[in-house]
């Protein structure tokens, strides 16, 4: 149908609708809609039911939006109106790549529309299709070359396209037309300026770099950071006089920033260890007060120097009361002499207190030297695996100062790290009891009872810092509060609650999602506050954004769920909550069933109340978007437990969580195995080797990865056919030995590695069920010749015993989990108890009584 134009009362209207539209009066728009479509002329008027849709989306009514812009652009496809309206729509569905098609074919009805054009490069930076963005932009800065936005938009898109040299020219061609005196200070132009330097630094224009910072630095605002680009530039430029004096007025400034020590190394280019220390003497004397000077010696310093330097800095510290001190070691102890120096030093300190209430130098010290020099050996002998010890020095600290806060977290992390994490939590609480008005310890706290398997009682925990009026878990997730829910999935996964840990991942993917959805807003707000280096630093923090840690504990939990729904699909609800019933004794599982049928009691008893506070929630949520004319978009899906956990097809929902990690995290193992695990699955064999082959790259002695090795090389499940084609590449990679002598050759290079040689052991049991008794044996040895020998790896020898993965070692599990109780005694994954372990997969906590006599 030909374009329909409207007469001057209805055009009018139409006018009206696209300023309803723009004001988010949504309810007037329609209005206004409802008058020109009544009229039988215009009752099929592509661009006014356009906008009706649009209206109604933002309003949440999706589908009938969706039917009426189809409507209308098949009244009208010749309307750049209508494609434009179909394109926000689909860009409100976050279906970027279809909203872009429909602004190019809106642009093929009217090419230099502003607002279209605007629309169309805000969608091709979001997806990064760069090329597409620059010619946008030139487009833009065609149409208006006087608009500043024109021109920044254009140098950004070469900046990103790593043309830094284009991208410097257009900056400064526009730069040239900004009238703007050298003594006046302007913000926006600073910004302008710091960004063209930033340009010309990237482009490797060091020598253009420092004559625009000496040129302009009268118009730069940002003080420190012309100072700070002079020293980095001079030191590139070799000019190391100069960048001495630079990083000397820095060092006046803030003496506690240790890059300005680092550049002042790198500037005078000291030789020898005795020159380089020199440079902190001498900083010493200048700032007398200053901690990092006496610090950062200590990292290359060694023998004696490092002694007296560490005995200085010791006593500057505990003399002053500094909570942090040990912090600011911890990285010192991966050099063992270092780490002897330090106990020697501090355990002489305590000595001397004790007796004399002095260091050897004769001055008295106040009564909190004692207590923070216990405090610091706590902290020392939990680092190096002493937990006995570390908790006689925090007892006597709590016992002469019983209300010190930072006591109590250091008490409970020694429990954390002796595998006691039910402990740990209580010492927590009693942290927190101290001071209820602290939120990192109100924080700190429930951390440490998820990571116990107490969910209710971190949720309320929270509570009392989160929103009143409104459930904590809800308020945690609105407010994005990852750090919680990642424990929680962790908590719900340990417990078997397959269908809540999933919730609890999705909805960190989702914020993370939103995360990348945010940034739309900044495409245009970064260009006209001429933030431009933060803008640019978000963009590229965006391109990496799911490698952070958050993402990929969600990701790796959800996939670990996803592997074992599909090994072991649920057919009913009762099927997530099953425990292994079948060592226990009638009497323990009539104990199991009473206790099974109370837990349900009160569950449904809190569901109930649960559903009565949700439905009220809801009923106030619906009164307030009735009420609310400017409601954008509809309500997102709810994620539902029981369903996430039926999910049809596990392995794909998998992949949707591992693809980010294959792009993002791929120098860590993990994700290679995780991805080999669903391939495997999914019968992908070139997938399989691909993940084998990264793996391999990262780390070739890998034991996860030796298991992946000989399912994979040696498997007689693979078909003959693959077999084939993947013989020479399997060859080459692992050799053209048969599986048995491949796992020996293994063993026997890691015959004094605990995680390995559980790897060989259960490769052995699962070639050769014979070897079961060798392989169990292999598998149990506790030597101290032994290396990695932690909690964590015993916990796991103890689960393969207890599960059969080294056959049937019922007897065995029981010694070894009594020869492990000796070596950690606070540990409770080494309880006795059956009961207990079976109630724990239920309620995710252990019964104190039972647990006291266990241990």
């Amino acid at each position: 149908m030909p374009t329909v134009t409207l007469p001057p009362k209805e055009n009018a209207l139409f006018k009206r609708i696209l300023r309803c539209y723009e004001h988010k009066q949504y309810r007037n728009g329609l209005k206004f809609c409802k008058q020109i479509l009544s009229n039988p002329k215009f009752a099929e008027h592509g661009e006014t039911l356009a906008m009706k849709g649009l209206t109604l989306n933002c309003l949440g009514k999706k589908e009938e939006a969706y039917d009426l812009v189809r409507r209308g652009l098949r009244n009208d496809l010749k309307s750049h109106v209508c494609w434009h309206v179909y394109g926000l729509l689909q860009r409100s569905d976050k279906k970027y790549d279809e909203a872009i098609k429909c602004y190019r074919n809106a642009l093929k009805w009217d090419k230099d529309n502003l607002q279209i054009l605007r629309d169309l490069s805000l969608l091709q930076i979001q997806m990064r299709d760069l090329e597409g963005y620059r010619e946008t932009r030139y487009q833009l800065l065609q149409l208006r070359p006087a608009q500043r936005a024109s021109w920044i938009g254009y140098a950004i898109a070469y900046h990103l396209l790593e043309d830094y040299e284009m991208a410097a020219k257009i900056i400064e061609e526009f730069r040239k037309t900004q009238q703007t005196s050298p003594d006046k200070v302007d913000y926006e132009y600073s910004e302008l300026l710091l960004y063209q330097n930033q340009v010309l630094r990237e482009a490797g224009l060091h020598k253009e770099a420092l004559e625009h910072l000496s040129n302009y630095e009268k118009q730069i605002c940002d003080k420190l950071a012309v100072e700070e680009t002079r020293g980095e530039l001079l030191l590139n430029l070799e000019r190391l006089e100069e960048a001495t004096e630079v990083y000397c007025r820095l060092q006046e400034r803030n003496p506690e920033n240790w890059s300005y020590y680092h550049g002042l190394e790198k500037a005078l280019k000291p030789s020898t260890v005795e020159e380089r220390h020199k440079i902190y003497e001498d900083a010493w004397e200048k700032f007398p007060k200053g901690l990092v000077p006496r610090r950062l010696p200590l990292s290359f310093l060694s023998g004696e120097k490092f002694r007296e330097c560490l005995d200085r800095y010791l006593r500057m510290n505990f003399s002053k009361g500094c909570p942090p001190v040990f912090t600011t070691l911890k990285s010192l102890y991966n050099d063992k002499e270092k780490v002897a120096i330090i106990e020697e030093l501090v355990v002489s300190y305590e000595t001397s207190l004790k007796s004399c209430r002095m260091f050897n130098d004769g001055k008295e010290e106040p009564p909190t030297t004692l207590l923070w020099v216990q405090y610091f050996l706590a902290q020392h002998y939990d680092m190096i695996g002493q937990q006995t010890l570390a908790l006689e020095y925090i007892n006597a600290a709590i016992e002469s100062t019983p209300t010190l806060i930072e006591l109590f977290l250091i008490k409970a992390k020694i429990y954390k790290h002796a595998g006691n994490i039910r402990e740990a939590a209580q010492w927590m609480d009693e942290a927190q009891a101290l001071d209820t008005a602290d939120r990192f310890i109100n924080s700190k706290c429930a951390k440490y009872m998820l990571k116990a398997g107490m969910v209710k009682e971190a949720e309320e925990m929270c509570s009392k810092f989160t929103r009143e009026g409104a459930s904590a878990v809800e308020n945690l997730n609105e407010m994005q509060c990852m750090w919680f829910q990642t424990e929680c999935a962790l908590a719900y996964k340990a417990m078997n609650k397959f269908g809540e840990a999933l919730k609890k991942c999705h909805e960190i993917e989702r914020h993370f999602v939103e995360i990348t959805d945010d940034q739309f807003d900044f495409h245009t707000y970064c260009m006209r506050k001429m933030t431009l280096r933060s803008y640019v630093d978000l963009l590229k923090l965006e391109d990496v954004l799911r490698m952070h840690p958050f993402y990929y504990k969600a990701a790796v939990t959800a996939i670990q769920i996803y592997l074992s729904l599909h090994d072991n699909p649920l057919t009913d609800d009762s099927k997530e909550l099953q425990a292994d019933t079948a060592n226990l004794s009638d009497k323990e599982l009539k104990k199991l069933r009473n206790k099974q049928r109370r837990a349900q009691k009160k569950a449904q008893l809190e569901e109930e109340k649960k559903n009565a506070e949700k439905e009220k929630q809801l009923k106030n949520q619906k009164k307030k978007k009735e009420d609310d004319d400017e409601e954008i978009g509809g309500p997102k899906e709810e994620l539902i437990p029981d369903k996430l956990v039926k999910v049809e097809n596990p392995l794909e929902e998998a992949i949707k969580f591992l693809m980010p990690l294959k792009h993002l995290v791929k120098e860590k193992i993990d994700t290679h195995l995780l991805a080999f695990e669903i391939y495997f699955r999914k019968e992908k064999y070139l997938l399989m080797l691909q993940s084998v082959k990264r793996a391999l790259a990262i780390d070739p002695e890998h034991p996860w990865l030796h298991h992946v090795a000989v399912h994979f090389s040696f498997s007689k499940e693979l078909p003959e056919v693959v077999r084939t084609v993947l013989k020479q590449e399997i060859t080459r990679l692992f050799g053209d030995s048969n599986a048995k002598s491949f796992n020996q050759a293994y063993l026997t290079k890691h015959s004094n590695s605990i995680p390995h040689r559980l790897a060989a052991a259960k490769m052995m049991a699962y070639l050769d069920s014979s070897t079961e008794a060798k392989a169990a044996e292999l598998a149990t040895a506790l030597d101290e010749s032994l290396n990695n020998r932690t909690i964590q790896i015993c916990t796991e020898v103890l689960e393969c015993l207890r599960s059969g993965v080294l056959g049937d070692c019922k007897e065995r599990a029981e010694s070894y989990r009594a020869e492990c109780h000796k070596l950690y005694p606070y540990t409770l994954c080494v309880c006795e108890c059956a009961c207990v372990r079976a109630c724990a997969r239920f309620e995710g906590v252990f019964v104190s009584a039972c647990v006291q006599l266990c241990v």
